[in-house]
C-alpha cells in the first residue's frame, strides 16, 4: 500500500485491515480508502493535517440518565414488534391504539417498560420496503401505525376483516386500506374539533422545515413512484434537489397532498404520545422503550432533504463474521463525521430528541456506531469495506444531555464486533449494555447470573435471533443454511455446538427452577420449565433491567427477521397468534408475569 495513503487513512480514522472469521486478517482495498477520504473532503495525495482521529476508546465524562430507584429495585419489561400485534379492531397490523392497550396490560402485570421495534417513517409509496431498520427518515413516524378508528370520520375499509385474518402482514394491502380511509377523513374535514386546527398548526410550527420537507418528499414520492420509484435516486434530475426550481414547481402542485402527509404525522405523534401516557398511567416506572435504527435509506426523505449528511458512494454494513461469513451490506447511508461536526451535531441532536419525546428508554441499534461504522463502496462486496471513526465524545455528550433533559435511559445494542475499551466507556456513560442469554457463555458453559453486569438490559434474544423454543430446536441454524448464509460444514459445527449449549443451559438454569433430569437436553421440544427458569435467570442477574420477549410467551414462532435475506424469508411480517383481547389470560403470559412480579416486584 502507498505509505502516504496509509498514513493519511490512519490519521482520519480509517482501519487498514480487519479480522477474518477464518482467523486471519483482510487488507482494505486502496480504492475504498481513497473513496472515503474524498467523501470527507480530504485529498488522498495530501499530507496528514488537522486533528488526528482518536485511536483508543476512553471515558468522556458524559453520562446518561438512570431512573431513580432502579439500582435498589431493578425493573423488568416486555418488548415486541408493534406490527405483529393482533386485535379484533386493527387492520392487519398493530397500531398505536394496540400499543396503548398492550401498555396497560403489561403495566397491570407489573412491567416497568414496553419496548417496540423502530417506528420511523418508511416509504408509504412503496410499502413493501418494510424493514423498520431501513427507514426513510428517523425523525418522523410510520403512518401505517395510525389507528384508523381513532381518527374522526375515518371509515372502516371494506378489506378490514380479511386483513385481520392474515397471519402475515400484507403491507401493500394494509397501506392501500389505511391510507385510503385516512385520506377520506382528511378530505371530508381534517379538523372536525374546534381545537384540532390550532394543535395541528402548533405541531407543524415545531416541526419546522424538516417536517415540511419530509411531507413534501412523501407527496412527491407518491406522484413519482409509478414511473420512477419511491426513492429520490430514481427521480428526474431536477427533482433530486429539494431547492431546485423543478421541485418548487411540483411542490406548488402538490400542496394538498403535502398537507395530508403533515396531517398524518400529526395524528401519528398524537397517538404515540397517548400510548406513552397510557404506559405511565399503568404504573410503569420507565414507560415506552423505543428503538433507534442505525441509519437511513440512501434514497429516502432524510438524505433528500440533506439532514442525513451522507458520504457519497458508500453504505453501512458489517464485516464477515460467524453468522454471515460473507459480511453484510445493510444498504444504509453513511453519515459524514466532518459534516456532522460542521453542523455542530444539530441533525443528530434533533433526531435523538424526536425519539425521546415519548420514550422513557431508548435502544440504540449497533451502538458501536458512536465510535465507528463499517463502510462499503456501493456495488462492492462487504469484504471491500472498512471502519471509519466517528466523533465519539461529541455524539456521547449530545446523547447524555438529551437523556437528562427528557429523563430517559439509553440502551446500547452492543452485539457483534465490539472494539476493545468500548464497553467500559459505555458503562462509564450509563449506557446500558444489551446482554443476550444465548451469547453469555464461555468454552465451558453459560455464565452464572451473578456475573452479569449491573448496567445492562438482560434478555433471552432479539428480533434478529430466534425465540427460545426455536433456538432449542435449532431452526435458526437450518434457516441460515437453507438461504446460503452459512455453508453446510459450518452449519454442522453449529448443530453440534447447539446440542452442547442445551446441556450447558440446563446446568445453568437448574438453580433457577430448570428441570433436574439429565435427558431434558435431548428433548426435541423445549420443556415449559426451561422457559420459566430462563426468565427467573434473567430476574436473578444484577442487571438494572430484564427484558422479556412477547414472542417467547405468546408467539409468533416464525423468526421476525433473518439477517442477510430480504424477501426470501417473510422478514418483518409474522403476526402474533394470540389477540390482545386474550393476552392477559394466556397461560404462558400470565405465568411469566407472575414469576417476574415475584422476582422483581415494583417498589
Amino acid at each position: 500500500m502507498d505509505r502516504r495513503l496509509e498514513r493519511l487513512a490512519r490519521h482520519h480514522g480509517l482501519t487498514l485491515a480487519y479480522d477474518d472469521p477464518s482467523g486471519g486478517t483482510r487488507p482494505v482495498p486502496e480504492a475504498t480508502l481513497r473513496l472515503i477520504l474524498e467523501g470527507l473532503g480530504v485529498d488522498p495525495a495530501a499530507r496528514p493535517s488537522g486533528p488526528r482521529a482518536p485511536r483508543r476508546i476512553e471515558a468522556t465524562g458524559a453520562a446518561c440518565h438512570v431512573a431513580p430507584g432502579l439500582r435498589d429495585r431493578p425493573g423488568w419489561g416486555i418488548f415486541c414488534q408493534l406490527y405483529e400485534l393482533r386485535s379484533a379492531r386493527n387492520l392487519g397490523i398493530g397500531d398505536f391504539t394496540d400499543l396503548a392497550r398492550l401498555a396497560r396490560i403489561c403495566g397491570e402485570a407489573g412491567a416497568d417498560f414496553l419496548g417496540v421495534n423502530p417506528l420511523h417513517a418508511l416509504f408509504t409509496a412503496d410499502p413493501d420496503r418494510r424493514s423498520p431498520f431501513s427507514p426513510s427518515n428517523r425523525r418522523f413516524l410510520n403512518p401505517l401505525y395510525i389507528a384508523v378508528d381513532a381518527v374522526p370520520d375515518a371509515p372502516e375499509p371494506a378489506e378490514a376483516e380479511a386483513l385481520r385474518a392474515s397471519d402475515l402482514v400484507d403491507y401493500p394491502a394494509v397501506a392501500a386500506a389505511k391510507l385510503g380511509a385516512l385520506r377520506a377523513a382528511f378530505d371530508r374535514d381534517p379538523f372536525p374539533r374546534a381545537a384540532d386546527r390550532a394543535a395541528f398548526d402548533a405541531f407543524t410550527t415545531r416541526g419546522g422545515e424538516a417536517l415540511r420537507r419530509h411531507a413534501l418528499f412523501e407527496a412527491m414520492s407518491h406522484r413519482l413512484a409509478p414511473d420512477h420509484g419511491a426513492g429520490w435516486r430514481g427521480w428526474p434530475e431536477p427533482l433530486r434537489d429539494p431547492d431546485s426550481a423543478g421541485t418548487q414547481a411540483l411542490a406548488a402542485e402538490l400542496e394538498t397532498e403535502t398537507a395530508f402527509h403533515l396531517w398524518l404525522q400529526w395524528h401519528a405523534r398524537r397517538q404515540l404520545h397517548a400510548a406513552a401516557q397510557a404506559a405511565r398511567k399503568a404504573g410503569m416506572r420507565i414507560g415506552l422503550y423505543l428503538d433507534l435504527a442505525v441509519g437511513e435509506a440512501p434514497d429516502g426523505s432524510s438524505t433528500w432533504s440533506g439532514a442525513a449528511m451522507a458520504l457519497p458512494g458508500l453504505s453501512v454494513g458489517a464485516p464477515p463474521d460467524m453468522f454471515a461469513t460473507e459480511g453484510q451490506n445493510w444498504g444504509l447511508a453513511a453519515p459524514s463525521p466532518t459534516a456532522l461536526a460542521a453542523a455542530d451535531f444539530a441533525p443528530f441532536a434533533e433526531m435523538i430528541a424526536a425519539q425521546l419525546a415519548d420514550a422513557g428508554l431508548l435502544r440504540i441499534d449497533h451502538v458501536m456506531a458512536l465510535w465507528q461504522l463499517f463502510l462499503i463502496p456501493e456495488g462492492e462486496h462487504p469484504a471491500a469495506g472498512t471502519h471509519l471513526r466517528q466523533p465519539f465524545g461529541d455524539l456521547l455528550a449530545t446523547l447524555a444531555e438529551l437523556s437528562h433533559r427528557h429523563e430517559a435511559m439509553v440502551i446500547g445494542e452492543d452485539l457483534g464486533f465490539v472494539p476493545k475499551g468500548f464497553r467500559p466507556a459505555m458503562e462509564a456513560a450509563n449506557l446500558l449494555s444489551m446482554r443476550i442469554l444465548y451469547f453469555e457463555q464461555t468454552a465451558r458453559g453459560f455464565r452464572p447470573a451473578s456475573t452479569w453486569p449491573e448496567m445492562a438490559l438482560a434478555c433471552l434474544s432479539t428480533h434478529d435471533l430466534p425465540a427460545m423454543a426455536e433456538w432449542w430446536r435449532g431452526t435458526d441454524i437450518d434457516l441460515r443454511q437453507t438461504h446460503g448464509l452459512v455453508d453446510p460444514a459450518t452449519s454442522s459445527q453449529h448443530r453440534a455446538h447447539r446440542a452442547r449449549e442445551r446441556a450447558w443451559m440446563l446446568r445453568a438454569l437448574r438453580r433457577h427452577g430448570g428441570p433436574a433430569r439429565t435427558d431434558a437436553a435431548t428433548a426435541s421440544d423445549m420443556p415449559d420449565e426451561v422457559l420459566d427458569a430462563a426468565h427467573r435467570f434473567l430476574a436473578a442477574t444484577p442487571s438494572l433491567l430484564a427484558g422479556l420477549r412477547l414472542a417467547d410467551m405468546a408467539g409468533p414462532s416464525l423468526p421476525t427477521n433473518l439477517p442477510g435475506t430480504t424477501d426470501a424469508h417473510p422478514n418483518w411480517r409474522p403476526r402474533a397468534p394470540v389477540a390482545l383481547e386474550d393476552l392477559a389470560d394466556h397461560p404462558a403470559f400470565a405465568r411469566t408475569a407472575a414469576l417476574m412480579r415475584e422476582e422483581r416486584p415494583r417498589p
